[in-house]
């Protein structure tokens, strides 16, 4: 009997400099929860902390940090107690945020997330706003932010509404040539689709013609009654999505390949892998978001149909030519002993009994980090 798998809450950081528009992103995404429940970590700079009167109310739990950075003034053991309130069953949430202060630094709230000791989170990525109107200026005052540029997982060009086509066009230009191999997404007002970030969330325990309406719901009610509503707010078309599903196994080498050589702007890779031979007791859960990677073994079910199952998300993606290069990647013969080692690579600890638990020792080079060469 397989032990019960614990779940994972993935936790995304949202940074960017003082004025970005980080917490209008944040208050759109409470507001358009897709059925998530979330948790949120409000860090800010002063003892006035004005990020957290504004979010209170619009989520269930909100635990605001003060008295300076995250990173600095909050260490990882300070970190992992609010983590373990906001992670505990009874508080049932489906993500956390972080939003960090204008002057933390990004990278390093990642590295205490991978490091930190609770294992029932999982990374959720590094979002990292820029003021469209005011970046040249802002680099100017913080050249520091060509390296959070360059360890983003996912770039939000906020406040496009107040710059030109062509001034808009360059600064996507300036991003990727800062080093960043991340999906740029375009916002005013720090809408963006939650789609990008959280799955929708269905529980059986929520009839939908019973339940209570939520701040959610009393939102888009509202909204929906307003007239003018255009077709440029309906934010999915700012990025594109493959699915992908196979009843032939993997070649274990040519899908680390595919991986290893992502293109630029795939943000967020997530589903089972079926390795055939190569592994024939376990599919491979896949969690990829920017240039992180993990692999989770998890055993084949007794009925379970033998599926690789991929959905792929970016903005800017050719999405027919990732679609044919993962078809590419269908085992024509059996795997030889040696083909599996790419993949373990990014397995976690498979000394622990549960697979599905995130190991302390998330800093380990079997696990791909931001900033670290997508093909070393």
């Amino acid at each position: 009997m397989n032990p019960p798998r614990t779940p994972q809450i993935p936790v995304i950081v949202l940074a960017g400099f003082l004025g970005s528009g980080k917490t209008t992103l944040l208050n759109h995404l409470l507001q358009h929860r897709a059925g998530n429940r979330i948790g949120v970590i409000v860090n800010d700079f002063g003892s006035i902390e004005i990020d957290a009167m504004t979010v209170a109310g619009q989520v269930g739990s909100t635990v605001s940090l003060g008295n300076g950075c995250l990173c600095c003034a909050v260490d990882a053991s300070e970190l992992d107690t609010y983590l373990d309130t906001l992670t505990r069953p009874a508080a049932r949430l489906d993500v956390i945020v972080i939003e960090a202060s204008g002057l933390a630094e990004p990278q390093e709230l990642v590295r205490m997330l991978l490091a930190s000791d609770n294992r029932r989170i999982r990374y959720g990525g590094l979002v990292e706003v820029v003021d469209a109107a005011e970046f040249e200026s802002t680099r100017v005052r913080h050249p520091e932010v060509d390296r959070h540029l360059a360890v983003a997982d996912l770039v939000v060009l906020n406040k496009t509404d107040r710059v030109g086509e062509a001034e808009h066009e360059r600064l996507r230009e300036t991003v990727a040539a800062v080093g960043s191999r991340a999906a740029v997404v375009s916002a005013a007002y720090g809408r963006i689709d939650p789609g990008l970030l959280f799955d929708p969330v269905l529980r059986p325990d929520e009839d939908e013609g019973a339940r209570q309406l939520s701040f959610e719901d009393l939102f888009l009610e509202e909204r929906e009654a307003q007239a003018g509503e255009e077709h440029a707010e309906h934010l999915h078309t700012a990025y594109e999505s493959v699915s992908f599903t196979a009843d032939v196994p993997l070649n274990p080498r040519r899908f680390m390949s595919f991986l290893d050589t992502r293109p630029e702007g795939l943000y967020r890779i997530k589903g089972f892998a079926d390795f055939g031979a190569g592994d024939r007791d376990n599919r491979y859960a896949l969690h990829a978001v920017g240039r992180f990677l993990r692999f989770v073994p998890r055993p084949w079910g007794r009925d379970e149909p033998r599926l690789t199952r991929l959905v792929l998300i970016g903005s800017g993606i050719d999405a027919e030519a990732l679609y044919r290069e993962l078809a590419d990647c269908r085992e024509s013969a059996e795997p030889d002993a040696m083909s599996m080692w790419g993949v373990l690579r990014y397995v976690q600890n498979p000394d622990v009994q549960n697979p599905d638990v995130q190991q302390p020792d998330a800093l380990a080079p079997d696990v791909q980090q931001p900033g670290d060469d997508a093909r070393s």
